[in-house]
């Protein structure tokens, strides 16, 4: 494809004026100034239109009719999957979205992370101090596998049960993540006391946060167990720092939160995470981070550990130990609205009504079963409620996409490939040059961003609400992401390219061509100005590739696409 004649935007790392458009900024012309205008405009932290994050007021909404509209469908599937793509829009529309649910649920992995780790040879001893492999592995399947709703849900579990490359002091560690993610992505569908069983017994979890060997007290050298795990497992896991209604309110008394637990909560439940080691010693190979770890009994503590208002009685093996806390735990009040809501906010958005986050909550609480935890019936609840499924105005919720989101967008939506089978798209972790997140490498247990995060000093602020995704968005990092996706949509990164051939053929018809960007990569909802900008600037081109290009960066940089609704 011929490249846009249009120079990349610039912008010193930590000079946020010189990404400005205007007021002594660099100078922009050409497409790379709209696109840079539009994606500034859509990361206006002042709240306020072009794309921001509102509240939902006033009653719940009805419910969407059927038939599904293409607009509907595209709409459902960027709350559902990385990326919207023709075949996926029309499957919506004839299975309805319940029936496409059902048909996500049924759906086997292809291969789990390790499996195709193994088989493109990353385990050959070269590797043993590395994590090649692994970026490729993830891009391979966030792109590439079928199954996407359980990527979709993946990742948001992976974004609340953080563990990130960067903190796994193992060998092997593409391995080790990989082990890790495929955690997840097994149990994505099941039950979220499964989930919380599988990552406590995780090598990667336990060697991230910190209790990998976690011994019992030492009287005699002062010496008590990690706290580590026992503190985030409570604060960021499951329950949070403060009790919670139902419907994600926090329980006050005289005005004052609530606390959830106490420091010697915290204590008590470190005793019972003490033992846990690998299975084996022999590191030549990356066999042993595939299988749970064990307790060593020597290691454990074997004094009563009280927590949460319960107590493991004193002499109680090591893993019966972590089943009762584990058991404590999940049956928490908390647990289903903390867990509930942090889910809504990564699929559907940032500020959900109470009455929703309730809603989701009670399947959360009892699936209408009597089972507790029922990974389906959530994402269900979640995905078919009505303030899901009512169509976007002016005044719905929503969310601002996340970085690796609008690239696996705009990569899902056109057929992006790897001819090679490698998917070397790379750590995009950087906001200079590439997208300011990449899954799997986010630096601390917080993840690249907070579920409470409010930009200071904007709108969001006064208006009592949370934006999240804008704790990595800035000048440098809007710059960046044009840039990576002018290169992206131009280039392809690396063997990674799309496939054209729908676009190409309407290419001549600029309105056609404009409509089809704007259904699958942001649901029909881009603006009448906007898409009259588009039209201007793809108008300005005779050449073929050059106004697919232009018509698909200007796409990926408008207020609609960035901000999900």
């Amino acid at each position: 494809m011929d490249n846009l004649e249009t120079p990349p935007v610039e912008a010193e790392h930590g000079d946020a004026e010189a990404a400005a458009p205007a007021g002594g900024g660099a100078a922009l012309s050409g497409t790379s100034a709209v696109a840079l205008g539009l994606a500034l405009a859509a990361c206006d932290s002042g709240g306020g239109g072009g794309g921001g994050v509102v509240a939902t007021p006033g009653p719940t909404p009805t419910p969407t009719p059927a038939p599904v509209t293409a607009a509907q469908a595209s709409r459902f599937l960027a709350q559902a999957t990385m990326g919207a793509t023709s075949a996926d829009i029309a499957d919506v529309q004839s299975r309805g979205y319940a029936g496409w649910i059902a048909a996500e649920f049924a759906k086997p992995r292809t291969t789990t992370h390790w499996d195709w780790l193994v088989a493109k040879g990353y385990n050959v001893a070269a590797n043993v101090n590395g994590e090649a492999g692994f970026d490729n592995v993830m891009w391979s399947q966030l792109i590439g596998a079928g199954d996407q709703l359980r990527q979709r849900v993946g990742m948001a579990l992976l974004e609340v049960l953080v563990v990130g490359m960067s903190g796994v002091n193992l060998n092997w560690r593409q391995f080790a993540m990989a082990a890790y993610v495929d955690v997840l992505m097994d149990n994505a569908f099941g039950n979220f006391r499964m989930i919380l069983d599988k990552v406590t017994t995780n090598a990667a979890m336990a060697s991230f946060l910190t209790f990998l060997g976690n011994r019992k007290a030492n009287a005699a050298t002062g010496s008590v167990p990690d706290e580590n795990y026992a503190r985030e497992l409570m604060q960021l896991f499951t329950i949070g720092l403060h009790r919670l209604n139902m419907d994600g309110s926090v329980v006050t008394a005289g005005g004052v939160p609530v606390e959830t637990y106490t420091p010697a909560d915290v204590s008590g439940l470190a005793r019972v995470f003490t033992g846990l080691t690998l299975d084996s010693t022999d590191g030549t190979t990356p066999d042993r981070y595939r299988r749970p770890l064990i307790v060593n009994a020597n290691q454990h503590e074997t004094g009563a550990s009280t927590f949460l208002g319960t107590t493991v009685a004193a002499g109680t093996a090591g893993m019966d130990a972590i089943k009762q806390a584990l058991d404590t735990i999940f049956a928490h009040p908390n647990v289903p609205p903390f867990v509930s809501k942090q889910l809504i906010q990564r699929l559907v958005t940032s500020n959900p009504s109470p009455g929703y986050v309730g809603r989701v909550s009670a399947k959360f609480a009892d699936n209408g079963s009597g089972v507790r935890g029922d990974m389906q019936a959530v994402i269900r609840a979640i995905l078919l409620d009505d303030e899901a499924r009512a169509d976007p105005s002016g005044t719905s919720s929503g969310k601002l996409r996340e970085p690796v989101m609008r690239f696996t967008g705009w990569a899902r939506g056109f057929g992006a490939t790897s001819p090679s089978g490698n998917w070397a798209v790379g750590d995009t972790s950087s906001p200079i040059n590439r997208l300011s997140q990449a899954m799997g490498r986010s630096a601390s247990v917080f993840n690249f961003f907070r579920p409470g995060y409010t930009p200071p000093n904007s709108g969001f602020t006064s208006g009592g609400l949370v934006a999240p995704e804008f704790q990595i968005t800035n000048e440098i990092s809007v710059v960046g992401y044009v840039n990576y996706m002018q290169s992206a949509v131009n280039n392809g990164i690396g063997d990674l390219k799309s496939d054209y051939a729908e676009l190409t053929a309407i290419a001549a018809d600029s309105q056609a061509l404009i409509d089809r960007v704007n259904l699958v990569l942001a649901a029909g909802q881009l603006s009448a100005a906007t898409v009259a900008q588009i039209k201007t600037a793809v108008d300005s081109s005779t050449n073929t590739n050059n106004r697919v290009a232009i018509a698909l960066l200007l796409t990926l940089a408008a207020p609609e696409y960035l901000a999900q609704k």
